[in-house]
């Protein structure tokens, strides 16, 4: 069965759900699945036109008490398994002259083991929930503009199009800027200091050797005085970077990255008047990196397509709620953080299979099953988003790279 060719948005005022999920991110669809797996039927409502209307970003290590653990209880684990990126568990850590500082984790070629963090293609991962929901579960292109009490724990829910459903349980998984988190909590993401820009080398071991050699087959770290580039070698075949730079909130505003039609490239020195916003953008960008490894450099200069400029936000790191009838969050919605513990999609498909378990469990009493939900959520959110807010910390402080080293050697 596939959601591919789910029912666009068409809600009337009269609709009513038992329960409604806001998101079709990775914690909205296993909740949905999970749910699906004991024979509870859920609605889903996503902003986006299709399932194809935005990529959806690039590699995930999926851990195995976590995500792996989601993936079972959503009887996808043989599914998940097919889609491992095999090498891609390897990780480099260096410094900016591109000396090797660590190397671990199987290379290209070896064959993923049980029990390991794999490495997946996020877009793979969610086309494997998509694909096991029953037609119609999601309806596309239905942007919540906001949710409001009707008592009793149930809720009404607009849409942007004008349109109105109500739920006995309102499952915020909308993301960092949800629009159901405000009937638990005032608290809004704050920017975490760290500004990313993101950027694509394509067939990275033919057209970009030198630089793909020097990145490997799995993830990489470059680290020094505040800055970073990160870097995942992609399912196929490409390099995904994350140039990252301790900044302020407005800085990547300064910047034109609307132009994608590179023409002489920043890398190939030329003249100013001609270059298009993205070569500018890159040489911008090339100036604060200007004593670092050519390779390294050229990740940015000989970037393909687009540059995707991203503030990292974060909620509290003890964000919580007093329990709220027919309504809880899960995912980034629950506790965004920024993605230095790489536990944000592990962290949503848990939330998810297990919000989705207890509400199977008290078929009639769903606050019991919220009550049970969140008094799990709650601490093991915390730990994490301590964890990341900790590695933020020191990652872009002094002597990042003996640091990033000894955490990795004491956490093999």
């Amino acid at each position: 069965m596939s959601t591919h060719a789910s029912t666009h948005a068409s809600t009337h005022a009269s609709t009513h759900h038992p329960i409604a999920v806001i998101g079709a991110g990775l914690g909205g669809l296993a909740a949905a699945r999970v749910l699906h797996v004991h024979g509870i039927e859920a609605a889903v409502y996503e902003a986006d036109a299709s399932p194809t209307a935005r990529h959806q970003g690039g590699m995930l290590d999926i851990h195995g008490e976590s995500g792996q653990a989601a993936l079972r209880a959503a009887g996808l684990y043989e599914e998940f398994r097919a889609i491992v990126h095999p090498g891609g568990e390897a990780t480099r850590i260096l410094d900016k002259d591109g000396t090797v500082r660590h190397e671990d984790g199987p290379q290209e070629g070896d064959r993923p083991q049980e029990g390991d963090r794999p490495e997946v293609d996020r877009n793979d991962l969610r086309r494997i929930l998509l694909d096991s929901l029953p037609e119609g579960t999601i309806r596309w292109g239905a942007k919540v503009t906001g949710a409001r009490a009707l008592g009793g724990g149930r809720h009404e829910v607009s849409l942007a199009d004008g349109a109105v459903f109500t739920t006995d349980v309102l499952i915020g998984a909308d993301g960092a800027w949800s629009r159901i988190r405000p009937l638990l909590s005032p608290a809004t993401p704050a920017y975490t200091g760290i500004s990313f820009v993101e950027a694509d080398l394509h067939e990275a071991a033919t057209r970009h050797r030198a630089a793909a050699e020097l990145v490997g087959s799995g993830s990489m770290f470059a680290l020094a005085e505040g800055k970073g580039i990160l870097t995942h070698l992609e399912t196929d075949g490409s390099v995904h970077t994350y140039v990252a730079l301790k900044a302020d909130e407005d800085w990547l505003s300064t910047i034109d990255f609307t132009t994608t039609d590179t023409g002489t490239g920043a890398g190939a020195g030329a003249d100013i008047a001609t270059d298009t916003a993205t070569d500018i953008a890159k040489k911008t960008l090339l100036t604060h990196f200007e004593d670092w490894d050519d390779r390294l450099r050229a990740l940015i200069a000989d970037a393909d397509g687009a540059l995707v400029p991203r503030l990292i936000h974060a909620l509290p790191v003890d964000h919580r709620w007093e329990r709220t009838p027919g309504v809880t969050l899960l995912g980034d919605a629950a506790h965004l953080m920024s993605p230095f513990a790489g536990e944000g999609a592990n962290l949503a498909l848990l939330d998810g299979a297990e919000l989705a378990t207890a509400l199977a469990a008290h078929p009639a009493d769903p606050e019991s099953a919220l009550t049970a939900y969140e008094r799990s959520l709650f601490p093991r959110s915390q730990r994490a988003a301590g964890e990341s807010a900790a590695n933020l910390t020191f990652m872009f402080g002094p002597d990042p790279v003996r640091k990033l080293v000894e955490l990795m050697t004491s956490h093999p």
